[in-house]
């Protein structure tokens, strides 16, 4: 990614309102880094469009005869001519508008992209025609981390390419925060900024162990899709030992990222449990370390009811500033679910006048 394109890289979210507004006419195709949640982008455009069909085409596992097969159709007189179905995938054989997400396009074999053309560029396949107002776009990965992603110009020309850029560990924290992320994989991100460094901004790959480096022969990283996965191996830690905790996060983000993780597995014996919170929030056990408030704090956007918002306030009060903080900030956070019950609890309004916060208890 040269820098114009590094600089005007996009969320996400960015990625998405663009397809939303033109996705109709002209199909967009998003070029990131692996594991970076490219195919999300499905789901989220079919929360905005609840009418519209959602269809995911993976083109790393298909062939030419995997689009369009051959089918003899008979006319009246008996006699016969070739037609093509399409892959149901496609959503072709669909009466209503569709959002087709056409996944690693630039890994599709050489034919399959020829004959895909045609259909990214007009909405049509053979002898079908999508539904008015069917939204279609791609995504595929860097040419640069070199795991065969590959388009020519004539391809290029039929599609608009925009660039996807990583999250940085706060906004990520913030949608972990609403995925049920494991808070002391929360936790370990906040204090952890480089997991989220792009190779392309780190020329010695010995300067940055935890991410994938082109220049670095290995198979396990921190990406996002990664850190998912590591949450869920850390929820199920009571299930084995430390040796195999640490096994499967190696597995999963890579040696760099399982050993440090594992770190701060041992703050988590710091952390006071809910119950205590709920039922004596100013004797509950405030942690010594940051890194364990952090904790105790992510876990509670995560987890929190109405019924238990009030003694979460009282504990609250006990932490420092910078914590409090990032809990109201959670809570300002767009889409987060639980801030309209937050909001009109009365201990937390008394809390943000008393802190300078401004809320709106109609807001959901």
């Amino acid at each position: 990614m040269n820098q114009a394109h590094k600089m005007y890289a996009l969320s996400l979210e960015q990625c998405m309102q663009a397809i939303l507004a033109g996705g109709a006419n002209r199909t967009v195709c998003i070029q990131g880094h692996m594991g970076t949640g490219k195919s999300t982008i499905l789901p989220m455009l079919g929360k905005e469009l609840p009418t519209h069909t959602q269809c995911y085409f993976d083109c790393t596992n298909k062939d030419l005869g995997d689009v369009m097969i051959p089918n003899i159709a008979i006319m009246n007189d008996n006699s016969r001519y070739v037609t093509f179905a399409t892959n149901e995938e496609l959503g072709m054989h669909l009466n209503t508008p569709i959002i087709l997400d056409i996944d690693e396009y630039g890994k599709a074999p050489r034919p399959v992209q020829n004959a895909l053309m045609r259909l990214m560029l007009e909405h049509k396949i053979g002898s079908y025609t999508l539904p008015e107002g069917s939204i279609v776009f791609a995504t595929t990965n860097l040419a640069a981390e070199g795991v065969g992603d590959m388009m020519l110009p004539h391809q290029c020309d039929r599609i608009t390419i925009i660039y996807s850029r990583k999250p940085d560990n706060m906004e990520w924290i913030a949608w972990g925060v609403q995925h049920d992320i494991d808070p002391i994989v929360l936790g370990w991100c906040k204090d952890n900024p480089q997991l989220f460094h792009s190779f392309e901004d780190v020329e010695n790959p010995d300067d940055n162990l935890y991410i994938f480096h082109p220049k670095r022969q290995s198979y396990a990283f921190v990406t996002p899709r990664g850190l998912h996965a590591a949450s869920d191996w850390m929820k199920k830690r009571a299930q084995f030992d430390d040796q195999t905790l640490c096994a499967l996060l190696m597995g999963t983000i890579g040696d760099r990222g399982a050993m440090d993780l594992m770190a701060y597995v041992k703050l988590a014996d710091q952390l006071p449990t809910t119950e205590s919170i709920k039922q004596d929030p100013h004797n509950a056990r405030v942690p010594d370390s940051d890194a364990a408030v952090c904790m105790v704090v992510y876990r509670a956007l995560a987890s929190i009811e109405r019924e238990w918002v009030s003694p979460w306030v009282d504990y609250m009060r006990r932490l420092d500033s910078e914590a409090q903080g990032l809990f109201a900030n959670g809570v300002l956070a767009p889409n987060y679910a639980k801030s309209k019950f937050i909001y009109q609890n009365t201990n937390f309004a008394q809390w943000a006048m008393d802190n300078g916060y401004m809320f709106s208890a109609d807001q959901s």
